[in-house]
């Protein structure tokens, strides 16, 4: 039998149905017995990320503090895998006149992780399409999205694996013009240092409550590329990613 692989999730934040992401994450993690799952809502037990033989983040709006950083440096140094999902890379500040704006006072934390979110047109379908053959999108055939198109900063290099297209605006942001722009990346490998940073920004998930204290229902459940198969097979892949597993298409 293989050996127990430790992994922290850390699923929490704002304005997405967390409860729904956590389960769907927690139930793909069970299908290998070997995986031993420590769940967190934000970056605080730094013991726990020491411990982790992996990583996985579906957040919005939560960042580590400074000694937080510290500790996700030095599980990288050590050679390990971050897998991070959504809006891991999100963090935004409303300014009246401006609307949603993105500063940069996490610096650190976006340059491990190669992005940061600064906007995105409405939920719309969208075609994705596989810009590499590397093992994790190998044989992932061009796939239809209904989700967020993030349009965000990038830094350091990037092995761009999964794309779309967009050029127009993002309505509500304080940088909403997206006019010109075309190809998005929408999922990318980082190196830092020995370790490896995986970022799949598809994932959106918003239920009723989710919008509170901005409203109090929020019109309808969205559930993004949860609804599509190409999305589960690519959250197979970068969970045994992570752990340095082969990346063979789940049976």
């Amino acid at each position: 039998m293989s050996a127990r692989r430790d992994i922290l999730l850390i699923c929490g934040g704002k304005y997405h149905d967390i409860d729904f992401a956590r389960l769907e994450l927690l139930k793909l993690l069970a299908e290998d017995e070997t995986h031993r799952v420590t769940v967190r809502e934000d970056y605080a037990d730094r013991a726990a990320i020491e411990r982790a033989d992996a990583l996985i983040t579906y957040t919005c709006e939560i960042q580590p503090d400074a000694a937080g950083e510290d500790v996700l440096e030095r599980f990288l140094a050590d050679g390990k895998r971050w897998f991070a999902l959504h809006g891991t890379n999100s963090r935004l500040k409303f300014v009246k006149g401006e609307g949603w704006t993105a500063p940069n006072d996490a610096p650190r934390f976006m340059a491990m992780l190669g992005s940061q979110f600064v906007a995105h047109p409405p939920i719309q379908p969208f075609t994705v399409t596989r810009s590499s053959e590397h093992p994790l999108v190998a044989g992932i055939e061009p796939f239809e999205a209904d989700d967020e198109i993030y349009l965000c900063r990038f830094f350091g290099d990037h092995e761009r694996l999964l794309e779309t297209s967009y050029s127009g605006m993002a309505e509500g942001f304080a940088e909403d013009d997206w006019r010109g722009n075309d190809v998005v990346p929408v999922m990318y490998l980082k190196a830092h240092g020995p370790g490896e940073v995986l970022y799949l920004n598809l994932g959106h998930a918003r239920g009723r409550y989710d919008m509170q204290p901005l409203m109090d229902e929020y019109p309808s459940v969205e559930r993004g590329s949860w609804k599509t198969p190409a999305f589960y097979e690519l959250l197979r892949r970068g969970i045994r990613w992570s752990l340095d597993q082969p990346l063979e298409r789940a049976a």
